[in-house]
């Protein structure tokens, strides 16, 4: 079976077919619109596929806290002051169990239509990644579709203990919630006040806080005599829960999870709930949101298929975009996790992460395709793509609760114009939208295309050209007798630069020294290139571009 190079694409989907212009800041479901599941029909699906994408991840599928009230079908509403925005944070769960009727045409029918899209996406060619959030829900969180045998979060929880393994939360004796910080004289009541997500054990969040979200116990009491203990034996409570969350939506047809902030969940419950999934459903997958590197093996070890490589490659290239740092540290990056390298998810936006093309980040999108071309193409290991990023998109909206920062909103509803016209009316893309979309197009689509990046070897030139060490950077991918050399380039101006390829790489990789005819697989333009050891030769690069030689040996 041919290896493939997975490629996600992320949608927050109650932004991705919204076609409704309207935007007014603040706007409810009524006044903005919202997309719907139906809005991804099979044609914007193989729109979707044709850039060569292989997954894509429906982000905020699973019902969450809103300010928009659904009562008349039975769903309970949620009090404004423990949501955020209009729309509510996808992170704040109020039924595991439960499609998010925002998304649905017929919301009564809307687990229908969530099957209908999994069916649709497989009949695209493309597998299916939902969130799975696991460290915290919405305060008022209350599960209307669990199955019969299933008790609630928290139902028999013990409220007058602050922690027991029994306990599906985290208590503050006899202490109201105080959300003061948040909503003067707020009317929403809870008593005894639990635990925020971000691991505040006290009853004042601040609005720097998850003040909407209630933090769940997985046998770590995190106040035991000013210190942390584990009681993992028995088996708490939540541990059994969750795992039949994930087997619940694991028969649904889904292929994989993305699973929120996974390292403030101990790695411990990982491992024995991927476990429990795999045994199931062996070709699962598990995405993991891990921030901190000395932690990354331990989660790989407990079932996570692929990490974020946030701190490490995302901030490096990041810098190298904005000229705060080397072409060449880049190098370093994935030589910190090279014994890791093929479960490191590679990416350049994220529904949490700023837009390159914004004010707070590059300023323009086509500064960030050099690092598209290196992201995809340097290893085997996964890359994301965030819906909007192929357009250039800005994020630069100021859409209510989620301010002019440079993000997406994940909170309000919105329409995000360069989605509306790049699927739904791409006629009106403007031209620039067009070829940044072709460029990163190409990219993915060579991905799997070429066996040399399928499957192929890497070796890094960087150690043997000084030259490029400031903005460019350069590397080989080879499987049998193709050889690629990719050398991107950061800066804004064209780079007329040399290429020495090193001794080493030719007995490392096996290659025989001749000139050899060269296809740039970006532009069709050929070359002839001397391929000889420690011999520079030179190379143009476009500004804000890339080389990407394929030669047969």
């Amino acid at each position: 079976m041919k290896q493939e190079k997975i490629i996600i694409y992320q949608i927050l989907t109650r932004l991705f077919g919204n076609k409704n212009q309207t935007n007014q800041e603040n706007g409810s479901l009524e006044v903005n619109g919202c997309g719907k599941m139906n809005d991804l029909d099979d044609h914007t699906l193989r729109l979707i596929k044709g850039m060569g994408i292989t997954h894509i991840w429906y982000t905020g599928i699973i019902r969450h806290a809103s300010q928009t009230d659904y009562s008349r079908f039975g769903i309970p509403t949620q009090h404004g002051d423990v949501v955020k925005g209009k729309a509510g944070s996808p992170y704040a769960i109020t039924d595991y169990y439960d499609i998010d009727p925002d998304l649905a045409e017929n919301v009564d029918n809307r687990m229908k239509e969530f099957e209908a899209l999994v069916e649709r996406t497989h009949q695209a060619g493309m597998k299916v990644i939902m969130d799975f959030v696991p460290n915290h829900v919405a305060r008022e969180y209350k599960s209307i579709y669990k199955p019969a045998d299933v008790s609630d979060l928290g139902e028999a929880d013990d409220v007058n203990m602050h922690f027991s393994t029994r306990n599906n939360f985290y208590y503050c004796w006899g202490q109201p919630l105080d959300l003061e910080a948040i909503a003067q004289h707020s009317s929403y009541h809870e008593m005894p006040a639990r635990a925020t997500g971000n691991d505040l054990f006290g009853n004042r969040p601040s609005r720097n806080d998850w003040y909407e979200t209630v933090k769940l116990n997985y046998g770590i009491d995190y106040c035991d005599a000013g210190g942390r203990s584990e009681h993992f034996n028995p088996i708490p409570d939540t541990w059994n829960k969750m795992t039949d969350i994930l087997l619940f939506w694991a028969k649904k047809g889904v292929d994989g999870f993305r699973c929120d902030m996974a390292e403030m969940v101990p790695a411990a419950f990982w491992a024995w709930a991927t476990d429990k999934v795999k045994y199931r459903y062996p070709d699962m997958i598990f995405i993991g949101e891990v921030y901190n590197p000395a932690e990354y093996r331990n989660y790989i070890h407990a079932g996570f298929d692929y990490l974020y490589d946030k701190v490490g490659m995302y901030d490096c290239i990041r810098d190298v975009i904005c000229g705060h740092r080397q072409a060449r540290d880049i190098t370093y990056q994935w030589q910190s996790t090279d014994d890791i390298r093929n479960h490191m998810l590679y990416f350049l936006e994220n529904h949490d992460e700023q837009r390159i093309a914004s004010d707070f980040f590059a300023g323009n999108a086509q500064s960030g395709f050099p690092a598209h071309l290196i992201s995809v193409l340097l290893q085997k290991n996964p890359y994301m793509l965030y819906a909007g990023q192929e357009f250039g998109e800005k994020g630069m909206d100021k859409e209510g609760f989620s301010g002019g920062d440079g993000r997406t909103t994940i909170f309000d509803y919105w329409c995000v114009d360069t989605l509306r016209r790049g699927y739904f009316d791409r006629r009106r893309l403007k031209q620039e939208e067009r070829k940044l979309m072709s460029d990163y197009q190409k990219v993915m689509l060579m991905a799997n295309a070429e066996k040399a990046f399928r499957e192929g070897e890497m070796f890094d030139l960087m150690y043997a050209n000084d030259e490029l060490a400031d903005r460019q950077y350069a590397f080989l991918r080879k499987a049998e007798s193709e050889l690629i050399l990719v050398v991107a380039n950061f800066s804004a101006s064209q780079a007329s630069v040399r290429v020495r390829i090193p001794r080493h790489a030719f007995d490392f990789l096996g290659i025989l020294e001749k000139e050899t005819d060269a296809t740039d697989l970006l532009t069709g333009n050929h070359a002839s290139l001397p391929l000889y050891a420690d011999v520079p030769f030179s190379i143009n690069i476009p500004a804000h571009g890339g080389r990407v030689f394929k030669m047969i040996l």
